[in-house]
C-alpha cells in the first residue's frame, strides 16, 4: 500500500515567517571580535525570543560596555552591567527550578517520553560578543529547553493549561525584562553623553546643564535597584511545577 499522507507538517515555513519579522540590526560599526556558538531552538518560543531579542541587546550591551565606558564614569558602568547580571542569575535560577520541577513530576508519574515539535528546529552559529550576551543566550536555550517539558505534562494533565500558561508568561517576562533592561540603561547613557556634548558646547551657559546630567545619572542607579526587585518578585511565579512535583 503505498504511503498515504494525512498530516502536512511543516518543511521550514514557520522558521522563515519568524525570521521575516527578525528586528534588523546593524553590526557594521561593531569592530569587537565574536565568539561563534552553534545553537539550536526547537520551540516557538525559544525561536521568537531569540530572534527578536539577542542582537539588539547584543548592540546595547555594546554601548554600554564600550562605547559608554570611554565616556563616562567606569563605576556607573560597572553598576550596570552588575544589576544585568543580576537579572540575568534570577532568570537562571527560576528556569532551573522549572526544569528540576518538570522533570521530578516525569519521574513521580512515570513519564518516560517528551513532547516533540513537527516544526524544522532553527539552526543558528550565534556570534557572541561578550559575557553577558554569552549568558543571556544560554537563559534563551533554557526557556527553550522547558517549553516541551511543559507541554508534556499538560498533554497528561499532570499541571493544568492555565498553569502552564501562568508558569510560561512568568518565565517569558523574565527573560524580556533582561534584554528590555539593556535598552533602558543604554538609552539612558545615550542622554547622559549628549548632555555632555551640550555642556561643552556651552561652557558658560546657567540653564541648569549639570542638573540635567545628575538626574539622568539617578534615574539611572534607581532603575538598577527598582528591576532587580522585579525580577526577585517574578521567582515565586517560576516555582509552581517545582511545587507540584514536592507534592507528588
Amino acid at each position: 500500500m503505498a504511503n498515504v499522507e494525512i498530516v502536512k507538517v511543516d518543511q521550514g515555513g514557520a522558521n522563515a515567517r519568524i525570521l521575516a519579522r527578525e528586528a534588523k540590526v546593524d553590526f557594521r560599526r561593531v569592530e569587537a571580535a565574536s565568539l561563534k556558538i552553534a545553537t539550536r531552538f526547537s520551540s516557538a518560543e525559544g525561536k521568537r525570543m531569540f530572534v527578536r531579542m539577542f542582537n539588539t541587546l547584543q548592540l546595547n550591551m555594546h554601548f554600554i560596555s564600550v562605547i559608554a565606558r570611554t565616556r563616562l564614569d567606569h563605576d556607573d558602568i560597572g553598576r550596570i552591567e552588575t544589576a544585568l547580571r543580576g537579572r540575568i542569575d534570577a532568570a537562571t535560577a527560576s528556569l532551573n527550578e522549572a526544569i528540576d520541577g518538570a522533570e521530578a513530576l516525569f519521574k513521580a508519574h512515570g513519564i518516560t517520553s517528551l513532547a516533540s515539535y513537527d516544526t524544522v528546529p532553527l539552526d543558528v552559529d550565534v556570534r557572541v560578543l561578550s559575557s553577558i550576551s554569552r549568558r543571556f543566550l544560554e537563559v534563551l536555550v533554557k526557556l527553550d529547553q522547558l517549553m516541551p517539558l511543559l507541554q508534556t505534562l499538560e498533554i497528561h494533565e499532570v499541571v493544568s493549561a492555565q498553569a502552564v500558561d501562568t508558569q510560561r508568561a512568568g518565565l517569558k517576562r523574565q527573560v524580556r525584562d533582561i534584554a528590555n533592561g539593556a535598552r533602558s540603561f543604554a538609552t539612558g547613557l545615550r542622554r547622559r553623553m549628549n548632555a555632555l556634548d551640550a555642556r561643552a558646547e556651552r561652557p558658560t551657559d546657567s540653564d541648569g546643564g549639570g542638573d540635567v546630567v545628575e538626574t539622568s545619572q539617578a534615574l539611572t542607579v534607581d532603575s538598577v535597584t527598582a528591576k532587580g526587585v522585579d525580577s526577585a518578585a517574578e521567582l515565586s511565579g517560576s516555582a509552581m511545577v517545582a511545587s507540584s512535583a514536592q507534592q507528588s
